[in-house]
């Protein structure tokens, strides 16, 4: 029984960690090949091997998402190791090493560059490849945050002397709007691009984040009334990188356990 990305060529960015790497090995565990494309060398290239070792295919690829330079090599590199690119999953961001009270404007653009623009790079990186091939799937990695005030961290206080910056959140909402973007742009060239938009996933940058006193507080704001480990965000992706989502492009899709409902 083959999986349900047998063959496929995948790149899933900032796998070296947390939902990340659960895709990587998901992606793995369906048949494909995966490129683990990581600033983060050492982790980059444990999680390569930990596929190989459970008797996949993968390659470790050095990527810095806010690089066009960088983002382009990434691209040459998986196509040249597997002569396509079929998916490209928009993981990486800064979360973990996210600095939650600095809004300056310098850390703003930073913020941005890597969690908005990196995506709309390395979307650019493998564009070439998917429109030779006559088609690919982008999932690009968005955050209930771009929704909800207070999932953004920045309650505004009534003695506040400057406006927050907001610059988690705001990326992730360009994430979304990219998204719809990208998907009305590349449609015609058999190119999907959609997000997933996760919740409140227990990774070491949620527990580094979140006081654990918050935590009765968030399961209670869902309606599933508990939290998500990262192997539940998979599905999703899985399904949207194979063929059953073929007619499916420009939505974001909130898995988080019923935070966020839209309608």
């Amino acid at each position: 029984m083959t999986g349900r990305l047998q063959d496929k060529v995948a790149i899933v960015t900032g796998a070296g960690q947390g939902i990340g790497r659960a895709y990587a090995l998901r992606f793995a565990e369906e048949g494909a090949k995966v490129a683990i494309a990581e600033i983060n060398d050492p982790n980059g290239e444990a999680v390569a091997k930990e596929i190989a070792d459970a008797g996949g295919e993968s390659m470790f690829v050095h990527v810095d998402v806010a690089s066009e330079e960088s983002t382009l090599a990434m691209a040459e590199a998986v196509a040249e190791r597997w002569d396509r690119i079929d998916v490209l999953v928009n993981n990486a961001g800064l979360f973990f090493d996210l600095d939650q009270k600095d809004d300056s404007l310098e850390y703003l653009k930073h913020v941005i560059d890597v969690n908005m623009l990196g995506p709309w790079l390395c979307v650019r990186a493998v564009f070439p490849f998917m429109k030779a091939q006559g088609g690919g799937k982008v999932i690009n990695q968005s955050s209930g945050a771009a929704w909800m005030y207070a999932m953004s961290g920045y309650a505004m206080r009534s003695d506040a002397e400057r406006v927050p910056s907001y610059h988690y959140s705001v990326s992730k909402a360009g994430v979304n709007a990219f998204t719809h973007f990208l998907a009305a742009a590349l449609g015609q060239f058999g190119i999907n691009v959609n997000a997933i938009a996760p919740g409140v996933v227990m990774t070491d940058a949620t527990r580094k984040h979140v006081p654990e006193q918050m935590m009765g507080m968030i399961k209670m704001a869902s309606s599933l009334r508990r939290t998500l480990e990262p192997e539940e965000i998979t599905g999703t992706a899985v399904f949207l990188a194979s063929e059953d989502a073929n007619a499916i492009t420009g939505q974001v899709i909130p898995v988080d356990a019923g935070v966020t409902m839209l309608g």
